[in-house]
């Protein structure tokens, strides 16, 4: 009996990463129509962690037009210009339109560093001038245009970023959530209407054993989100968007992410990532949940 145990492992890990993806895509809610910003740090951050979203997200049937926002070049061992081409190139892969869609920074107010907390303030300049009705100049170009002539909007539907844990714990990534709390919280209070126009949704952090058990996670994840949308249901939350979203890639789709990072991301492929893209969790699952800003 044992045996043929063993024998099943083989077939039934696939059949359940096929069938979580399928539920995934049927089951949770996604985003519709939508004008989506993925808000990262450093160039590979859009393909070690947010894959799934991308790869989903940017779906031609979902009719989504999704934008990178990253705010720095990841310069830190001096290869600032090779990974910026290394951005383009991977985003590509990842779904999005053209490079245009992409807005990196080259900035000293955002140094790429293990060590460093990017002024939340700041941060939340970026986005103010990015997403904010009028035109504004980031280092000699234009950020994202300007919606139509409707003044009272913002530009985007959703912003996309890490959560107050960073996933990682990197302090870059932990002051984009930040940032991007103060930016909410300033614009709703000038123009209340866009507090329910712009939604945030941040990528859960999980332990370290979760982080490297790949698509095993997914099936645990789903149910915890069809539990987490039903209970806020049942206490009258009836925001504009769902509570939480579930991103599995496929087969084919998490060897496309792979090949994101693998044939985008050159320079960054050094031996303990091979690790992260052969089994890390968020290269195949990510579960994003909306924040509620004060």
């Amino acid at each position: 009996m044992d045996f043929y145990i063993i024998l099943a492992i083989p077939i039934l890990l696939p059949s359940l990463w096929l069938y979580t993806a399928h539920l995934s895509r049927t089951s949770i809610p996604t985003f519709r129509k939508k004008r989506i910003c993925l808000f990262i740090a450093h160039p590979d951050d859009e393909a070690m962690f947010f894959s799934p979203t991308l790869l989903a997200l940017t779906a031609p049937d979902l009719g989504n037009h999704v934008k990178v926002l990253c705010l720095s070049n990841g310069n830190a061992d001096g290869l600032g210009k090779v990974r910026e081409r290394e951005l383009i190139a991977s985003v590509k892969l990842l779904g999005l339109r053209s490079e245009d869609d992409v807005l990196l920074l080259d900035t000293p107010d955002f140094v790429d560093s293990m060590t460093t907390k990017w002024d939340r303030l700041k941060v939340a300049d970026v986005l103010g001038r990015a997403f904010s009705p009028s035109v504004h100049k980031t280092n000699g170009r234009q950020a994202f245009e300007k919606a139509g002539s409707n003044t009272s909007a913002a530009t985007i539907d959703i912003l996309i970023t890490f959560d107050r844990h960073g996933v990682s714990g990197h302090p870059n990534h932990i002051s984009l959530y930040h940032g991007a709390k103060e930016w909410l919280a300033a614009v709703s209070k000038v123009k209340k209407s866009w507090q329910s126009t712009v939604d945030l949704y941040t990528l859960t952090s999980v332990s370290l054993p979760r982080k490297y058990i790949s698509v095993v996670d997914a099936l645990t994840t789903f149910l915890f989100g069809i539990l987490w949308n039903m209970g806020a249901s049942q206490r009258g939350n009836k925001p504009k968007g769902p509570r939480q979203v579930l991103f599995v890639n496929d087969m084919m789709q998490w060897r496309q992410g792979q090949r994101a990072m693998t044939n985008g991301h050159k320079s960054q492929m050094r031996w303990f990532r091979w690790g992260w893209i052969g089994f890390g969790r968020y290269m195949a699952v990510n579960d994003l949940k909306r924040e509620d800003v004060a």
